[in-house]
């Protein structure tokens, strides 16, 4: 337990640049703070002791607003940063070296006993307003969007953004834990491939419309020059109708 203490105390340093002196950290941390009441509620929990770990657990909810159920069982090098809204369920398992904003929600998604929350590997990324829910399983160094919902598993090393959340790998890529500006906008994307592809058939439909544009004003002068001869059109009545149409339509396009 003392390990993982001060393991929790020295990531803090790491991954916060606004962290200048212990003192400061040990009082106004919270999220260290509930750490080092859950290290003990979890301790207590294992033992079997009943009421004592509920109580303590619920103490540190009213301190620092960051509720840890006493059997999550959670790695040492964690850092919840803020942390107000906090939310860990009972069989939640955190990995080593996590990294938790505020308003997450490690939960569950119904009322079956048993593993029924999340898994989170070692160098997780959870931002601000995640929510992961169910018994799943999340993969080392994976990163959760500011405001995702995950309710499937997520293999090591992608990230996770979106409602529902969506996969997106980014294998070989080591991104920093704390750089959220890098986080791609999975929609922005589709929605400009979608867009690019619209203009893309407008430009085809264009360049039809112009061609056969062409070929019926050359149909049209092939027509008047033999009125002038006057020497009968064979066409077919209906493709002079056809011709017809696709001239009316044409002008009403303003081609």
């Amino acid at each position: 337990m003392l390990s993982a203490l001060l393991a929790d105390f020295r990531i803090i340093f790491e991954r916060d640049p606004a962290a200048r002196n212990w003192l400061e950290v040990l009082f106004c941390y919270p999220g260290l703070q509930a750490l080092m009441f859950h290290r003990l509620c979890h301790w207590l929990h294992i033992l079997g002791i009943p009421f004592i770990p509920r109580l303590i657990s619920q103490f540190s909810r009213f301190l620092t607003g960051i509720e840890i159920h006493p059997g999550a069982t959670i790695g040492q090098g964690v850092f919840i940063d803020h942390g107000m809204g906090v939310v860990i369920g009972e069989t939640a398992i955190i990995g080593d070296y996590a990294l938790i904003y505020q308003g997450v929600t490690l939960g569950g998604t119904g009322k079956e006993c048993g593993k029924r929350h999340p898994t989170l590997g070692e160098n997780v990324v959870v931002g601000a307003g995640a929510k992961v829910l169910g018994n799943i399983q999340l993969g080392n160094n994976v990163r959760i969007g500011a405001g995702s919902v995950v309710l499937r598993d997520v293999p090591s090393d992608c990230t996770v953004v979106g409602i529902p959340g969506r996969i997106i790998y980014r294998s070989g890529v080591r991104v920093d834990p704390l750089e959220h500006g890098r986080l791609p906008d999975s929609e922005a994307a589709v929605i400009r491939s979608l867009v690019d592809r619209i203009e893309s058939l407008e430009q085809q439909l264009q360049d039809l419309t112009t061609k056969e544009s062409l070929t019926v004003s050359a149909v049209h002068a092939v027509s008047s020059e033999l009125d002038s001869l006057k020497i009968p059109v064979t066409a077919a009545p209906s493709c002079r109708v056809r011709d017809q149409v696709i001239q009316e339509f044409l002008d009403g396009a303003g081609i």
